[in-house]
């Protein structure tokens, strides 16, 4: 029953993303919503200028956004598309150029101009907004907003919204190619008595009558997904970690009842963010801070405001995804979304489709975090452990240019593709100069799984292309068949893809280099072959 209870956990999108339609129609919405169109190629987000005032009774929100962008190719007459998501709707457009006209058709505003638009030139769009957005059933596995009461019965809202998109209540240009490189300032207008709580750092703090405006900025770039106000009876208490590019602010905002539980439970954060910073490199956004915030959902890897819903216990809600006892050692929780804030939001997938960038390296975070905590034989047993929450059901890539994610295997199979990459290079300085040079060569970037790929071949000097398709676009895990005649040892591969390059060192110091045809090696002993279980292959003795 254990391993059916987890398999259950991530087959229901487990650690935040969508549920994984197998078998859906994609639709012309579908290539609007996940491809960079005509209407998209031809301009590049710079900065996000928002204000948002949820109304708890209504269970509605309204605002405004000031999109700043450049012109990145002369276009003429160009149709512009903002997203927004029914049931919301734009109550209002002004732009820096002519219009010609807009409308809002489904999910999307489209703005007709007559003009010639030279690259280099800036513009702002304002939309203003409001409506009854989208409200999640099970945030933050569907997306929406979530209207709900804390535990004294005081108002807390907040909205989840990485599969469904940042348009379920924002007018953006919602998609992961294209961040505001200049970052966002945030204003967030609560009644008196509650606290509006955004990204980065605040700025400003207004009072009008019976309302309060907060005004938070961020400096860096952002996914637009992580987005998001949070609205509650917070109280906030605040720390300091000594880091790679020296003092990081840490800053905690938690429900008033919270406060002395979290004062102890978020100690945790210190030795995370060492482990992290050992293993990625420096904290990737400073400028910014890093911030948790008591959540109404589990959680989320928003950017510099991670969201915190673990009920302060250790492990995933007090339970231990691996089975083996380790991940009862901290809470997954600050470990996992903490860890997105290296592969996620400092490098970010252009595709939804490649979202194993995300997940996969931030799984196997969790695998780094205890190596560095505790020590590299509880890392080997936590990444071994979750193998049993893999189904294998689909491959883990998506479908390209529909906001498509592949299977949730892209955490636990992910994260033991990338231990197994790990055995193969067999070098533990290399491999950790690897994941630092990814968040440094692509720092603040979205990426492809191609770009990704063709680093860690690059930089480890192995070509690894076959071993992602093995674990990446199919479904299949590798079997090495042997027998063994005292010291000699017969094996070979099968379900594998073609040509598939995965040497394999065995008995601590040997390696062969099976293939699907039969291989004969002598042994330096005559006793049993030691298999290493790191690899995520299947052993099988067929004599």
């Amino acid at each position: 029953m254990k391993k059916l209870s987890y398999t259950l956990l991530f087959a229901s999108g487990l650690v935040f993303g969508q549920f994984f339609e197998k078998d859906k129609v994609f639709t012309k919405q579908d290539t609007l919503k996940g491809s960079n169109t005509s209407y998209r190629d031809f301009w590049d987000v710079k900065k996000y200028d928002l204000s948002v005032e949820p109304d708890f009774k209504q269970k509605s929100i309204k605002g405004i956004n000031t999109i700043s962008f450049e012109i990145i190719k002369d276009v003429t007459n160009p149709t512009f598309q903002i997203d927004l998501q029914q049931p919301m709707k734009a109550d209002k457009i002004i732009a820096s150029f002519p219009i010609a006209n807009y409308k809002q058709d489904s999910d999307f505003i489209f703005i007709t101009t007559r003009k010639k638009f030279k690259k280099g030139e800036k513009y702002t769009i304002d939309v203003t907004y409001s409506g009854n957005p989208t409200i999640a059933k099970k945030a933050p596995w569907d997306g929406g907003w979530v209207f709900t009461e804390d535990e004294k019965g005081n108002p807390w809202m907040s909205v989840a919204d990485e599969g469904i998109g940042a348009s379920v209540w924002l007018p953006t240009k919602d998609i992961w190619s294209d961040e505001p490189d200049n970052g966002i300032v945030m204003k967030i207008i609560t009644p008196n008595d509650l606290v509006g709580v955004g990204n980065g750092r605040l700025i400003d703090k207004k009072t009008d009558g019976g309302k309060t405006a907060y005004t938070w900025q961020v400096k860096n770039p952002i996914n637009a997904y992580s987005i998001i106000p949070n609205i509650g009876k917070y109280v906030n208490f605040k720390d300091t970690f000594d880091g790679e590019k020296g003092k990081l602010d840490l800053d905690y905002w938690v429900l008033d009842y919270n406060l002395d539980k979290a004062k102890k439970h978020f100690e945790q954060v210190k030795p995370m963010l060492s482990a992290f910073e050992y293993w990625f490199g420096p904290y990737p956004f400073y400028e910014d801070s890093y911030k948790l915030v008591d959540s109404p959902y589990l959680g989320m890897e928003h950017q510099s405001n991670v969201a915190y819903g673990n009920k302060y216990m250790n492990g995933y809600l007090g339970r231990d995804l691996s089975g083996t006892g380790v991940g009862l050692k901290w809470d997954f929780i600050i470990i996992h979304e903490s860890g997105h804030e290296w592969f996620a939001n400092n490098i970010t997938a252009k595709d939804q489709a490649d979202m194993w960038i995300h997940e996969s390296f931030t799984n196997y975070s969790e695998v780094l975090f205890t190596e560095k905590y505790l020590d590299k034989k509880s890392a080997d047993i936590y990444a071994i452990g979750i193998r049993n929450i893999i189904s294998n059901d689909v491959p883990i890539i998506g479908k390209y240019g529909v906001r498509n994610e592949g299977s949730g295997d892209m955490y636990p199979k992910g994260a033991n593709m990338i231990h197994t990459i790990r055995q193969v290079i067999n070098n533990d300085e290399k491999f950790r100069q690897i994941l630092r040079g990814l968040n440094k060569d692509f720092y603040h970037q979205t990426v492809t799984t191609q770009q990704v790929e063709n680093y860690i071949s690059s930089k480890s000097g192995i070509d690894f292309s076959s071993v992602f398709d093995q674990y990446l676009r199919t479904i299949k895990i590798p079997t090495l068949e042997y027998t063994q005649n005292g010291d000699s040892l017969k094996f070979r591969y099968t379900d594998i893809v073609k040509n598939l390059k995965l040497p394999v060192i065995i008995n601590g110091d040997q390696t062969i280099t099976p293939t699907e045809s039969w291989q004969t090696v002598k042994l330096k002993k005559n006793t049993p072959v030691e298999w290493n279980p790191n690899y995520y292959i299947h052993y099988k003795n067929v004599q």
